[in-house]
C-alpha cells in the first residue's frame, strides 16, 4: 500500500474551506447568547463537526473527479489528482470521518445527526448527478449553507429570524453564481472540460441572475434590521453589508476573485477589515443595546 503522506492527507480535507462553516455561529450571535460559555462551546463543537462533514464531501468529490481535476490548471495539484494520496487512502479516510461523525452527532442530538446526514447525502447526489443540472447545482450549494445555519440554531436552541435565513440563502447564491462566473472567465474554452455544467452557463446569463440576487441581499438584510429584536439600531450595520457586496464585485471584475471565494475572505485586507467592522458594530448593537 502507498506510504501515507500526512501533509497531503490534511490538504485533502481542504482546511482552507472551513471558513464557510462560520455560518454555524449565526444563531448564537444574533440571539445575544454568545457570552454563554456552555452554548459557545457547543457551537464550537458544531463548527468542528461541520468542518469534518464538509471535508468528507470534498474527499469524495476529489475521488470522483480525479481524472477531470488533472486537466485543470489549479485542481491538478490536489492530493488525489496529483497522486500524493491514492484513491484507496482517500476512501479509508472518508469512511473514518463519516463513521466518527455519525457516532458523535448521534450522542449529541438526533436532530444534529439528521442535519449532518442530510448535508452529506445531498452532496453525494450533487457529486454524482446534481452538479450537472443547471441552476440546481448552485441551489444545492445554497442549501448547504442553510443547513449550517440550522445546525447552529438547533445546538443553540434558538429560532432564527426568517429574514436572516433569507439573507443566508441569497448571500450563498450570490457567492455560488460568482464562482461559476469566475470559473468561466478563468478557464475560457477549457471550462467545460473540467466542469461539464459550465457549458450551460455564460457570463451574460450569470450577470442577469446576479442583477436579481445582488439587490435582493441588501433588501432582505435591510428588512431584517427593520424587524430586528434589537430595534432599528441594527440599521447602522447596513453600510458594511453594502460595502462588502461592492468590494466583492470589484474584486470579481478586477481580479476574477469569485473563482476562489475563500481567498477573498482570508486575503483581501479591505474586505477583512469591513467584516471586522461589521462584527464589532453588530456586537455593540446586540450586546450593549446601543
Amino acid at each position: 500500500m502507498k506510504k501515507i503522506d500526512v501533509k497531503a492527507m490534511i490538504a485533502l480535507m481542504r482546511p482552507k474551506q472551513w471558513t464557510k462553516n462560520v455560518f454555524v455561529f449565526a444563531a448564537i450571535i444574533f440571539s445575544r447568547r454568545f457570552t454563554d460559555t456552555n452554548l459557545l462551546l457547543n457551537n464550537i463543537i458544531m463548527f468542528l463537526l461541520f468542518c469534518f462533514a464538509s471535508s468528507s464531501v470534498y474527499i469524495f468529490n476529489d475521488i470522483i473527479d480525479a481524472d477531470k481535476d488533472r486537466k485543470h490548471p489549479d485542481k491538478k495539484n490536489r492530493p488525489i489528482a496529483s497522486g500524493k494520496v491514492s484513491k484507496i487512502q482517500g476512501i479509508i479516510l472518508d469512511l473514518i470521518i463519516l463513521v466518527s461523525l455519525s457516532i458523535i452527532t448521534y450522542k449529541i442530538d438526533m436532530k444534529i445527526l439528521i442535519v449532518i446526514l442530510a448535508y452529506v447525502i445531498m452532496n453525494l447526489f450533487y457529486s454524482f448527478k446534481l452538479k450537472n443540472v443547471v441552476i440546481i447545482d448552485v441551489m444545492i450549494i445554497t442549501a448547504g449553507f442553510l443547513l449550517r445555519v440550522e445546525s447552529g440554531s438547533i445546538i443553540s436552541k434558538v429560532e432564527l429570524s426568517p429574514w436572516l435565513l433569507l439573507c443566508t440563502m441569497l448571500l450563498s447564491l450570490f457567492l455560488a453564481l460568482n464562482k461559476r462566473k469566475g470559473e468561466i472567465v478563468a478557464l475560457k474554452e477549457k471550462s467545460t472540460v473540467t466542469r461539464k455544467i459550465l457549458k450551460e452557463y455564460s457570463v451574460d446569463l450569470i450577470d442577469k441572475m446576479l442583477t436579481i440576487v445582488t439587490p435582493s441581499i441588501l433588501i432582505a438584510y435591510c428588512l431584517y434590521t427593520f424587524s430586528s429584536v434589537q430595534g432599528r439600531n441594527m440599521m447602522v450595520t447596513i453600510p458594511f453589508v453594502l460595502y462588502g457586496i461592492f468590494r466583492y464585485q470589484y474584486l470579481m471584475e478586477k481580479e476574477n476573485a469569485g473563482a476562489k471565494p475563500e481567498d477573498v475572505f482570508t486575503k483581501d485586507k479591505p474586505f477583512l477589515i469591513n467584516i471586522i467592522c461589521w462584527c464589532v458594530a453588530t456586537i455593540i448593537v446586540v450586546y450593549f443595546k446601543m
